[in-house]
């Protein structure tokens, strides 16, 4: 881990911009389909298991739009408790691979 080593009376201001990460996404959007209504997720990478993740949501019956990093999901009127297979498989992530497969 990088050390960052700061000496002198001079307070520090700025900003920082802090990358999405796919582990964090993912568990997100996953936990969008127990909320009644319109999740907005923002600073989601836009990677193939990010994807994925969306087209299990579209699936499940949630209607689901990413723009910009921002991914908006409405599990209001979920139709299915079930993911597909053939998505279930497409997930490279280990850790949703091992949660979808106990899900279904």
């Amino acid at each position: 881990m990088e050390l960052l080593r700061i000496e002198g009376g001079v307070p520090l201001t700025g900003e920082v911009r802090v990358a999405g990460a796919k582990n964090a996404a993912l568990p997100i959007l996953a936990a969008t389909v127990m909320v009644a209504g319109r999740s907005v997720i923002q600073n989601v990478p836009d990677l193939e298991d990010v994807r994925v993740m969306l087209d299990i949501l579209r699936s499940l019956g949630a209607t689901v739009s990413m723009s910009s990093g921002t991914v908006k999901v409405d599990a209001t009127s979920l139709t299915s408790t079930q993911v597909p297979s053939h998505l279930m498989q497409k997930m490279r992530s280990p850790m949703m691979r091992e949660l979808l497969m106990t899900g279904s």
